[in-house]
């Protein structure tokens, strides 16, 4: 794709929260994002995976200006939209929404399923008297509910149907970009597959793009074209799917994987398990150069000195690792 179908571009995104620490209420940054880049074409699902607390939802919530950056870039549809203020914000937020990770949490207990989704269309004044009625029906039946579900109240439904619901006031304002912080994590294991394959569904019907939040590493792959890891608020890899899969690169990237279960006891006891050391460390105080350097086994001297910039080494293939910067990948990766 060309650089014309780039729907979202974000370049050196920093977002930092200041603290107050102590009885005397001294002042911490928690360096939530650090330099992130990466961009999304039209029509494109990028996944972002990494473990909890390494700044996956804040970068996705920055993006679409529901926190301030603090430094970088946001340019949605080749606009430059990092210093809008809301009001300018206004109109595009019909364009990018969110589906948020806990349905319990993101849905009013007092709104009716109906008032939940159009109350979109009535901020955004696109509907109004009978119509709304109308439009939160065909919603409701868009995402495999029944429209006898429009007078009934959040907590009369299951996690999955809540989940629906959230969607379905995502696409009331006929949105081109949206980010899905963990969409799924909170769902039955029985029901996450169904709701993958519903926003699969709805993305090839409406032609939308995604930014795709998890930590489930078996499911983003199916629902991704690119996935981009990370690890205490930097990307440290990003490549298409299937080439992350068949060779990762980065240390990080081979520990999440490895983790992914395998159903077949046989190739189970084969695979080779990565284990992390330590704890991850603390984005308030994060570790000079490297910040995986502390867990990583390849640690080198060169890795405490400088942060590793992320470098192309491969078609689409990304990674920022000094291992993989000075040509030794095999060497250390393969003993």
């Amino acid at each position: 794709m060309g650089k014309d179908d780039i729907l979202l571009k974000v370049d050196g995104l920093v977002k930092h929260f200041e603290l107050s620490q102590g009885f005397w209420g001294r002042k911490a940054v928690v360096q939530a994002v650090d330099d992130v880049s990466f961009h999304i074409c039209q029509g494109e699902t990028l996944g972002l995976v990494g473990e909890s607390g390494c700044g996956k939802t804040t970068v996705g919530r920055t993006v679409i200006k529901l926190y301030e950056p603090t430094a970088g870039a946001i340019v949605f549809d080749g606009r430059d939209i990092t210093g809008l203020k809301e009001k300018e914000m206004r109109s595009l937020r019909k364009r990018m929404q969110i589906i948020f990770q806990d349905p319990y949490a993101s849905l009013n207990a007092r709104m009716t399923v109906g008032d939940i989704i159009s109350e979109p269309l009535i901020i955004h004044s696109l509907a109004r008297g009978p119509k709304l009625r109308e439009q939160a029906v065909k919603l409701l039946q868009k995402v495999g509910l029944s429209p006898n579900y429009i007078n009934r109240y959040p907590h009369e439904f299951s996690s999955g149907q809540r989940q629906r619901i959230g969607i379905a006031r995502a696409l009331a304002v006929n949105p081109d970009f949206i980010v899905c912080d963990e969409p799924i994590s909170a769902l039955d294991v029985s029901i996450q597959a169904q709701v993958v394959n519903l926003l699969e569904d709805l993305q090839q019907e409406m032609g939308l793009t995604y930014l795709f939040i998890t930590h489930d590493l078996s499911m983003v792959k199916h629902i991704s074209k690119r996935i981009g890891v990370m690890y205490l608020g930097k990307l440290v890899e990003l490549a298409e799917s299937s080439e992350l899969y068949q060779r990762p690169l980065h240390p990080y990237t081979r520990a999440l994987l490895s983790a992914i279960p395998v159903p077949d006891p046989d190739a189970a006891a084969q695979k080779q398990r990565v284990i992390l050391k330590g704890d991850l460390p603390s984005p308030i105080n994060p570790p000079a150069g490297c910040r995986f350097r502390t867990r990583c086994q390849f640690a080198r001297d060169i890795c405490s000195r400088s942060n590793p910039e992320m470098i192309q080494v491969g078609l689409k293939h990304m990674v920022a690792c000094h291992i993989v910067i000075n040509r030794l990948t095999d060497r250390f990766f393969n003993k």
